[in-house]
């Protein structure tokens, strides 16, 4: 089993205190800056900063988060990465964006109709950069977004060009129903793409 510790001679980056609850609110100006590239096998998809990241910089940054230890689990990184070390994922051929770039306290402060505007600009966004897959961290995010009412989690028959469509829970921590184990199970489908 994979640990959180980086590699020898791969020390990570120093982690800052948390933020303060004045950062916290400063936080609902920015934005995260995305990590992507051309061709990545996977481009991971969140809804939006919540102040905790924005403050940070770094995406699912919030401890508690279960996004980074199930990546760490699911074989797809080349080292295990933390929040801080979030640029790293290109290393491994992967990248990460949200639909809606502002940062809120929480999902549910942004109306559907943002999340359609996010969901224009992403389509664009995959059809310019072309991940081989691009995996939604949000059932209700993906529903909402684009008009998919009955999408259910997994490989979706939808595309956005070549770019296969998969749709996971969202890892925030207060999702109770799915844990660390059962994100990295899902995550590792990322490898076979097809295979439900």
């Amino acid at each position: 089993m994979m640990g959180l510790a980086m590699a020898p001679g791969h020390p990570s980056p120093a982690r800052p205190k948390p933020p303060t609850r004045a950062e916290l609110e400063a936080a609902r100006r920015k934005t995260v800056k995305d990590v992507i590239r051309g061709g990545l096998d996977v481009l991971f998809i969140g809804i939006n900063p919540g102040l905790y990241t924005a403050a940070i910089g770094h995406h699912f940054g919030r401890p508690g988060n279960r996004f980074w230890p199930a990546l760490n689990l699911s074989g797809l990184l080349r080292r295990p990465l933390t929040p801080y070390d979030s640029e790293r994922l290109l290393e491994s051929n992967l990248g990460i964006t949200n639909i809606v770039s502002r940062a809120t306290a929480r999902a549910d402060e942004l109306s559907r109709e943002e999340l359609r505007r996010g969901a224009e600009i992403l389509k664009r966004k995959i059809l310019r950069f072309k991940p081989r897959q691009a995996a939604f961290l949000g059932l209700g995010l993906y529903r909402d977004a684009f008009d998919r009412p009955r999408a259910g989690v997994g490989l979706q028959r939808e595309t956005i060009g070549a770019t296969k469509l998969w749709v996971f829970p969202n890892p925030s921590g207060l999702n109770a129903h799915w844990h660390i184990p059962d994100y990295a199970r899902m995550f590792r489908r990322l490898k076979s793409p097809g295979v439900e």
